[in-house]
């Protein structure tokens, strides 16, 4: 992202009852880059949050990786997958995790990359995640679906998306 950029928000959905995905559509493409920002819980222990682009199932996306937990490290790749696995621990019922999704290039012509950033405080059993995703698309990106396979996301989980303008 470009110094000075701007911030604007475009959308933003709070969970009133636990939902099993989160999906922003018609995403405009005036902006140079996008990051999206997730807080939340889920209903049950979860695994890791799965990001989708334009509805696209198919195998485009791998990922690298790594994580702390204060005890463990880990780091690892994934290639050829039908999503992007975000996180290493997966969501908590009870502590909120934040996620940091930063895309970049999302209206260009070229492949997709994705950073994310996880932060998980659980009173000293949390982690620290940060990965490189890759969409294997030159497609704009106009929709971005976040879902927990067979869990759900929590009641009163936020998600926000901005678009960035380069100043």
């Amino acid at each position: 992202m470009a110094a000075g950029a701007t911030y604007e928000p475009i959308a933003t959905t709070t969970l009133g009852s636990a939902a099993s995905s989160i999906t922003f559509s018609s995403i405009p493409a005036t902006y140079t880059d996008l990051r999206l920002v997730l807080v939340g819980t889920a209903s049950t222990a979860a695994p890791d949050i799965q990001v989708q682009f334009n509805s696209d199932t198919s195998t485009n996306y791998s990922r690298t990786r790594m994580a702390g937990t204060g005890s463990t490290v880990f780091n690892g790749t994934t290639s050829n997958a039908s999503y992007i696995a975000a996180d290493y621990t997966g969501l908590s019922t009870t502590i909120p995790s934040l996620y940091e999704f930063d895309i970049f290039s999302y209206a260009g012509s070229t492949y997709k990359t994705m950073l994310t950033k996880v932060a998980e405080d659980r009173n000293g059993s949390g982690d620290v995640f940060v990965q490189v995703g890759l969409w294997r698309s030159t497609a704009a990106i106009t929709s971005i679906y976040l879902f927990l396979s067979a869990y759900n996301f929590a009641a009163g989980t936020t998600a926000t998306l901005y678009g960035i303008k380069a100043a």
